[in-house]
């Protein structure tokens, strides 16, 4: 089981608040088939949510050491019937995230909101070699160099 600070788990916890549960547990429990959802959504995700159907209390925090052991991830966080998990990403996903291309790039994208009073909107995007990010937030293809006319005579 993987151990995280209280500082980690405060962070990991405000980052899961905004998150949807990815896998339910009905009436059936921990089959092998749950297990392997939760396994490949912590290898995409990182930090899950789990959603337990059942009145137990005592069967969800089973199923939550279970888990956690099993899968080598760190508890953030129980609460009613959700169950918040984190585990880093595999190195396979960040060796292939790094593999993109030649002159491919992952650029944060931070636009202020038209009012000025909300949030700003931050996106992540790949650019290609030939493509900038204006000052605006939008995104621009290098045009071609023109070539002079004048030294191509003679």
């Amino acid at each position: 089981m993987l151990n995280l600070t209280p500082v980690e788990r405060s962070a990991l916890r405000a980052e899961a608040h905004a998150l949807k549960p990815i896998v339910l547990i009905g009436e059936a429990g921990l089959s092998e088939a749950v297990m392997k959802e939760i396994d490949l959504g912590l290898d995409s995700h990182g930090l899950i949510k789990v959603r337990v159907f059942g009145d137990d209390r005592e069967a969800r925090i089973e199923m939550y050491e279970t888990i956690c052991e099993q899968l080598e991830a760190a508890p953030v966080q129980h609460i009613g019937k959700l169950l918040v998990l984190y585990r880093p990403k595999k190195e396979a996903e960040k060796a292939r995230s790094a593999k993109t291309g030649k002159g491919m790039r992952m650029v944060t994208i931070v636009k202020p909101s038209a009012s000025g009073t909300k949030k700003p909107s931050v996106s992540k995007v790949m650019l290609k070699g030939n493509e900038r990010v204006t000052e605006g937030g939008t995104i621009k293809r290098a045009k071609k160099r023109q070539t002079s006319t004048k030294k191509n005579v003679g």
